[in-house]
């Protein structure tokens, strides 16, 4: 067997549980979020409203950012689940100071209004943007 196939025979199962992890924690945050959100984006989403889906799309890669960092600075799975819980706390936090700070913009986002939802959405994709960089430092 060449040297390759037998790097990749024994890094793919490593690789697929990393990702199994970071998918599991961006379940687990997403979910999170639709339960503490003042918006309620999942059920406005079913009752068809595009403001919600687009705030609710813009957590969904803002929390995906800093996870991402976290998969790729660390050096083990144990040391991933740990800055990748820890990093998703923060952000999820930070989303919260986000929609006080933008008092307002969350009730738009439930009546509708898709500028209201882009830029809520922009301003937790910044922070979110943040955040990864401060692990990555």
């Amino acid at each position: 067997m060449s040297v390759q196939i037998q790097a990749f025979a024994n890094g793919f199962p490593t690789a697929m549980l990393h990702a199994l992890a970071a998918l599991g924690i961006l379940i687990v945050a997403a979910t999170l979020h639709a339960l503490l959100s003042p918006s309620r984006e999942i059920g406005h989403i079913r009752e068809g409203n595009p403001a919600a889906a687009v705030a609710f799309g813009g957590v969904l890669v803002a929390l995906s950012g800093p996870l991402a960092t976290a998969l790729r600075t660390s050096s083990d799975l144990i040391e991933f689940c740990l800055w990748g819980g820890a990093i998703t706390l923060a952000a999820l936090f930070l989303f919260r100071v986000v929609d006080a700070v933008l008092a307002g913009l969350p009730q738009r986002v439930q009546e509708g209004e898709v500028p209201a939802a882009v830029l809520l959405t922009a301003a937790k994709l910044a922070v979110a943007m943040v955040l990864a960089a401060a692990i990555a430092a």
